[in-house]
């Protein structure tokens, strides 16, 4: 998942060696932290967070039902 969230993100920004991604996981969620570089931060999220909000559908929906827990994507500024 992480890897997937990474394919997705470096095309979108012009400094994507800055893109981290880290999983967080507790008993019934896992959390996938973006970091980005503050001059690509606005590219991330879109007007209306419109890309954002892509991104998660498509995360989601290639998660599934992994492993009983429930996925989610956090942006860190």
């Amino acid at each position: 998942m992480k890897q997937l969230i990474e394919t997705i993100v470096k095309p979108l920004v012009d400094y994507p060696g800055d893109v981290r991604v880290e999983m967080d996981e507790h008993d019934n969620r896992i959390i996938y932290n973006l970091s980005v570089n503050p001059d690509d931060m606005g590219k991330v999220i879109g007007k209306q967070g419109r890309v954002a909000k892509a991104i998660r559908t498509i995360v989601y929906s290639a998660a599934g039902s992994h492993h009983g827990k429930k996925v989610y994507i956090a942006i860190i500024d």
